[in-house]
């Protein structure tokens, strides 16, 4: 090849290489979603089937005793017992880049992740969370009412081990809801140990990671009013809010799979 046809097919290179470099397939995004109380991996299904068929690796952990894992249930669950689901998950399958997202009372869940793993982590999605800082419970930030409610109900009904299913409207779901059902069937008791075990976190919550606070705001989930103040005034946070009740996976998957593949 002469000079000029070097130097034009150069040029002809050059010229393709943006079209090119829009063909390139993007990097798969690695998705770990983690459920909220009384709930199970299985609560995220219709977003983890939309966030697969968009090329994404989800994984879906249920925490000990709750969902398939019930029968794990008793008084010594802790928070501690909850992040370690997760950080096992994260090692044992090698998974870095991880978009690590809690709902509701997971947030607790993650941030503790993310305070000992965070260089497998990139990003942190608190959805309609409770955020909670170290040597704090969940209980330590909850309206006084809730709480003594949820001490009775385990006193009374759950044998002072775990807190009995709530209806599933207290997640936004209308009892008329073609998912309704399908959420009731599925709920377990919750294990109060988690909600009085306090954290440690040897940094501050999100660890310095990009984090987004995601509100649902129809209807608002007014228990977490607290955590929704705390979240405002962090700094260098993402703020969304997003138009749908507590139990977004179940009522808006397709707009919260968006939000999740847009980098929320």
């Amino acid at each position: 090849m002469n000079r000029r046809a070097a130097i034009k097919a150069g040029l002809t290179a050059a010229a393709l290489a943006p079209g090119l470099a829009q063909a390139q397939p993007r990097k798969p995004q690695t998705f770990v979603l983690v459920h909220g109380a009384w709930h199970g991996g299985w609560c995220w299904r219709d977003v983890a089937d939309r966030l697969t068929a968009a090329g994404c690796r989800v994984f879906t952990p249920t925490q000990t005793g709750l969902g398939q894992s019930r029968h794990l249930l008793s008084g010594t669950l802790t928070l501690q017992t909850f992040a370690d689901d997760v950080a096992n998950l994260l090692e044992m399958e090698d998974l870095k880049d991880v978009v690590l997202v809690g709902h509701s009372f997971a947030g607790p869940v993650i941030s503790q992740v993310a305070d000992r793993m965070r260089e497998r982590i990139s990003r942190l999605v608190y959805l309609d969370s409770l955020l909670i800082e170290s040597g704090q419970s969940p209980f330590s930030v909850l309206p006084a009412d809730v709480v003594e409610g949820r001490r009775k109900l385990a006193a009374d009904q759950g044998a002072g081990v775990a807190i009995p299913n709530p209806m599933v409207s207290v997640f936004g779901v209308p009892e008329d809801h073609p998912r309704a059902a399908w959420v009731r069937r599925h709920l377990t008791p919750h294990p109060i140990g988690t909600y009085e075990s306090r954290i440690r976190l040897e940094h501050p919550v999100g660890n310095g990671l990009p984090c987004t606070y995601v509100h649902c705001t129809q209807p608002s989930y007014a228990p977490l009013e607290t955590s929704r103040q705390f979240a405002r005034k962090q700094t260098g946070w993402t703020w969304r809010d997003l138009p749908t009740g507590h139990d977004a996976m179940v009522l808006a998957p397709d707009a919260l799979t968006q939000l999740l593949l847009t980098g929320a």
